[in-house]
């Protein structure tokens, strides 16, 4: 699947499904420094995901400061051809005056990600550890 180049940094596409609605949020940094993925509160808002009292919470810390997060299971995530269940996000309201989102490192390592910047691609290994090749 290639990759591309948004603010110099590799993007991609990423679907995100919860409690029968989905989403495609565009534009979602590859970030191999973040341990989690983190999806802004505009976009989450979009399938029905608001705080709730129940949710945990936590900061997560960065180049752009502390931001006060919540966390929520998914039903199913998607980059290109690649899916997981039950796959939990951070959601925070991201106000860096531009909207950013990232895939972070807990979806890369469960999915079996194989990242090439030269080529600009991202595609992911089977349970076989051979690559599955996306469009």
């Amino acid at each position: 699947m290639q990759l591309q180049l948004k603010y110099d940094l590799p993007c991609v596409t990423v679907r995100i499904d919860y409690q029968g609605a989905h989403i495609d949020i565009p534009d979602v940094v590859v970030d191999t420094g973040s341990g989690s993925t983190l999806i802004a509160t505009e976009f989450a808002a979009q399938v029905g995901i608001m705080p709730l009292p129940q949710d945990k919470l936590r900061n997560v810390q960065g180049v752009g400061g502390i931001e006060a997060v919540f966390i929520r299971q998914m039903d199913r995530i998607q980059v290109g051809e690649r899916t997981l269940d039950r796959f939990e996000i951070d959601v925070g309201s991201m106000d860096y005056g531009f909207a950013i989102n990232g895939l972070g490192m807990n979806f890369l390592l469960q999915s079996g990600a194989v990242i090439d910047l030269q080529a600009l691609t991202i595609d992911f290994a089977s349970q076989d550890n051979s690559l599955i090749y996306s469009e």
